[in-house]
């Protein structure tokens, strides 16, 4: 039975590479014969020539639609793709992302064999090659779902084991009325939406009620800034979406989350106290991240990067996470 699928595809500024994601997605749609597809690119506010030359590209084989907003952030910019989707299947998709030829011919051939077999979160390939921050990326990520990443292989996932798979709505296949569903139902802690979490907390919603697959045969190639600037915002706005993701009721880093608070004050204090405190911090978070690097037998240069730029992700993410508290507690005394 032939079915209908829409890629929607948020993006921000990304003139360079967004071409590339869609002459991928593309390709991977014309090798599969029993899916329809069609493209919505969303141009999130982009102050470049995104949206220009996503409009005097060559035909890309497939339908492609571009749908503009002012910036409101990713968030927002999938729902507004998940409402212009016309096809029964969405895949949501990055601006920077690549996803692989077949992957969408495996999950053809899954649906072929059940029809219920219809959320996928794809194996992420992130992109290291002469960049240290991928390194540093694609080590973080294999150490936090080690599980998974020791050997990869086709499974499928629900609630129980929730937090052992890697998981995001960077390329994540759902039928379009769940997607809807979850959308709608998802509550953020802060007013603006650019802050918002646009992943963990529906795919949770979405574990609860329907097993999530994850295969290496359903893939993707994903491209991580290059610089220590955009490394270091993206690590603060990390910070900021894990409030609104992990802070939650019945999420298994709530713990964490709720013990980072009163943590970093004493910490805080003992710098102020004592400044030696500070550099000696330091230093331990260097050799423990080193230490946790070393446990796959990786190289000496992903364990120095992973070791060097671990301070610089950790505060810049704790000083997101306040952030985030400040933003959640200004808008619950607003509304108060």
């Amino acid at each position: 039975m032939r079915r209908t699928l829409t890629v929607v595809i948020p993006v921000y500024n990304e003139e360079g590479w967004i071409l590339g994601t869609i002459a991928d997605a593309a390709s991977a749609a014309l090798r599969t014969p029993d899916l329809d597809v069609d493209i919505v690119v969303v141009d999130d506010g982009s102050t470049d020539r995104t949206t220009g030359v996503i409009m005097e590209s060559p035909d890309a084989g497939v339908p492609v639609r571009v749908v503009a907003q002012p910036n409101a952030g990713r968030h927002a910019a999938r729902r507004r793709g998940l409402n212009a989707a016309t096809g029964e299947l969405v895949l949501f998709l990055d601006s920077r992302v690549s996803i692989l030829p077949d992957s969408l011919v495996f999950v053809a051939n899954r649906l072929e064999q059940d029809s219920d077999d219809d959320v996928w979160n794809a194996h992420v390939v992130i992109e290291t090659r002469g960049n240290p921050y991928g390194v540093f990326w694609n080590v973080l990520t294999e150490i936090a779902f080690a599980e998974y990443f020791s050997n990869p292989r086709t499974t499928s996932f629900g609630l129980d084991r929730f937090e052992a798979f890697p998981k995001g709505t960077t390329c994540f296949l759902a039928p379009r009325e769940l997607l809807l569903d979850t959308f709608g139902a998802h509550q953020s802690y802060y007013k603006d939406p650019r802050h918002a979490n646009d992943d963990t907390p529906m795919i949770r919603r979405i574990a609860e009620r329907h097993s999530i697959g994850i295969s290496p045969e359903f893939a993707c190639v994903y491209r991580p800034r290059e610089r220590l600037r955009p490394f270091f915002k993206h690590a603060f706005h990390r910070g900021i979406v894990f409030l609104d993701g992990h802070g939650r009721r019945g999420a298994r880093l709530l713990p964490a989350v709720v013990a980072f608070y009163p943590i970093s004050v004493l910490l805080l204090i003992a710098v102020i106290v004592r400044p030696w405190v500070g550099p000696a911090a330091l230093a331990i978070l260097v050799a423990c991240a080193a230490c946790l690097a070393t446990a796959k037998h990786r190289s000496r240069s992903e364990i120095t990067w992973f070791a060097v730029l671990a301070p610089v992700y950790g505060i810049a993410h704790g000083v997101g996470m306040w952030r985030g508290l400040s933003m959640a507690a200004t808008k619950r005394l607003r509304s108060a």
